[in-house]
């Protein structure tokens, strides 16, 4: 798992590790129950503070994507039902804001884009 900090960046670092993170496990990358470094270990080879490193952990903890064993690490939650529907809806959105640009440069019209995505819809059925 490969980690990149940005000093230049206008996000805090515990939110550009955070994100990092969430992104590794959203595509699959990290696998349910993988262990993660832990917080020393992950400041240091970031060179960043522990606090920092912490904060990133919780948020994740937060969200669902990892969990923590006392004495024993974090790691890698099950993706439950919730966020495999997340990560679904993520992609739809990219699709969407790429159909949306495609459209634009074809000059399609909304009502003919609906259109497209009914026909597709009721093929699909």
């Amino acid at each position: 798992m490969n980690i990149w900090i940005d000093n230049r960046s206008s996000l805090p670092i515990y939110d550009q590790v955070f994100t990092q993170i969430k992104n590794h496990i959203l595509s699959g990358e990290l696998q349910a129950d993988e262990p993660l470094p832990s917080v020393r270990a992950l400041a240091k080879d970031l060179r960043i503070s522990v606090v920092t490193t912490r904060r990133a952990y919780e948020e994740l903890e937060k969200e669902g994507l990892i969990y923590t064993v006392a004495a024993k690490g974090s790691f890698v939650a099950e993706r439950g039902s919730g966020m495999q529907r997340e990560d679904n809806l993520r992609k739809i959105e990219e699709h969407m804001s790429e159909i949306l640009r495609l459209a634009a440069l074809c000059g399609l019209k909304r009502e003919e884009l609906l259109e497209m995505l009914r026909f597709e819809m009721e093929e699909e059925q």
